[in-house]
């Protein structure tokens, strides 16, 4: 079976042995993108709020994110489209919409990605935070730069991904968690919080990480009905990489808030470490904060541009010159401007409509036959993924009016 070979979309034959190695590549592609810099001080501050309870918010965001993922997953193999096509053959103007809003909200979103890998660089060498910033810029072209860029990414992914699982699984062993505590209020909460719920789910699989790993498939040939089993194991695959650092910072977290510490407001997760490992926790930390950044600028990186690609045959021929680009660009306004605020506020409003957008359109797609052909899409997934678009649609109507009131303020 080594010896077979699968043909890509773009008619290139690829090895079937290399196969597992891209389906895990997405899975972690996926998995780390969505272990930014914000994953962990949004981890850090739930927890502290919420404490064991927090566990039933990670139970139900897993249940949640699966549901999006394999819905979202499944179409783009089967169809073998792009999210942003698959859209516009919804509803026609759909597609460049989401194209639009998921290009701006990874631009800006990556200068944040870029400014956390920064400070990252910070704590672990003492270097100025903007020169970190440009060091990891460089890197990621770097990573691009690669005569085989999506096997490098896949490479970085996987290994990045495990240390950051295994530097946090080590720091919640030293923090000595209350884990029965954890386990009990984890399936039955003291406290309810839907909308940490929703959240959770938008920061995991929001934005352009609901495509990642699939739009990375797609280009890698992995699509059609016959690689549908080997999808949905890659886009679970994804989650539990998600769950399982989530599970770990949150035992970390739990630890320490739990002896009555309080976090620092300015930097949550690096209190956590610092106080659960002492020096070498922080530094650890650094590291952990440098992998969730670089990470994220890859992912952010190449997902923004893979939406673009349709868009324009230019940008579809020269799409890694352009995916260059955005990491420039997203590094240059980091060292220039920092975050720039507007840019920030309307990124925001529109990464919220992103994942209702594009979940919808994704549903009623999964059962057009003009787009699945006479492919049967699971009822289960179709009423899990309406159950979720309901919930992030609410969310980020009440996003969209916060974040415009903030504007105009």
């Amino acid at each position: 079976m080594g010896r077979q070979q699968q043909e890509g979309r773009t008619g290139v034959k690829r090895p079937i042995k290399s196969k597992w190695g891209v389906l895990l590549g997405a899975a972690f592609l996926m998995g780390s993108s969505a272990i930014g810099p914000g994953f962990l001080t949004q981890t850090a501050v739930f927890t502290e709020q919420l404490l064991a309870s927090f566990g039933f918010v990670i139970l139900m965001s897993i249940i949640f994110d699966i549901g999006v993922q394999v819905n979202v997953w499944r179409i783009i193999a089967v169809s073998r489209k792009r999210g942003q096509d698959i859209a516009n053959m919804v509803l026609p103007g759909l597609g460049y919409f989401l194209a639009f809003a998921v290009a701006l909200g990874g631009l800006a979103f990556n200068i944040g990605n870029v400014g956390g890998a920064g400070l990252g660089l910070n704590v672990l060498f003492g270097v100025d935070p903007a020169m970190g910033a440009i060091i990891t810029g460089v890197i990621a072209v770097g990573i691009f730069l690669s005569k085989e860029a999506g096997a490098a990414m896949d490479q970085i992914a996987r290994a990045l991904g495990l240390i950051m699982v295994l530097l946090t699984l080590y720091v919640a062993f030293r923090s000595n968690p209350p884990v029965g505590d954890a386990i009990i209020y984890t399936f039955a909460p003291e406290k309810l919080d839907l909308f940490a719920i929703i959240t959770l789910v938008g920061g995991t699989v929001g934005g352009y990480i609901t495509f990642a790993g699939g739009h990375r498939l797609l280009d890698a040939g992995i699509a059609g009905r016959e690689n549908l089993q080997n999808v949905t194991k890659s886009a679970v695959s994804g989650i539990i990489i998600a769950s399982v650092m989530r599970i770990f910072l949150f035992l970390a977290v739990l630890g320490v808030v739990s002896t009555g510490f309080a976090l620092d407001p300015a930097n949550p997760p690096a209190s956590v470490f610092e106080q659960a490992a002492g020096a070498a926790g922080y530094k650890m930390f650094g590291l952990i904060l440098w992998a969730a950044g670089i990470t994220s600028v890859v992912g952010a990186a190449y997902t923004s541009v893979s939406f673009l690609r349709t868009l324009s045959g230019k940008i579809d021929r020269n799409h890694q010159k352009v995916t260059i680009g955005f990491i420039i660009v997203s590094t240059i306004i980091y060292i220039i401007i920092g975050k720039p605020i507007v840019l920030l506020i309307l990124a925001g409003a529109f990464n919220g409509l992103v994942l209702p957008l594009a979940l919808g359109a994704i549903l009623v797609a999964a059962h057009n036959t003009s787009i699945v052909g006479d492919y049967k899409h699971p009822i289960w997934l179709t009423i899990f993924g309406w159950i979720v678009f309901l919930g992030t649609a609410y969310l980020a109507a009440v996003t969209l009016k916060d974040q415009i009131s903030q504007l105009f303020s």
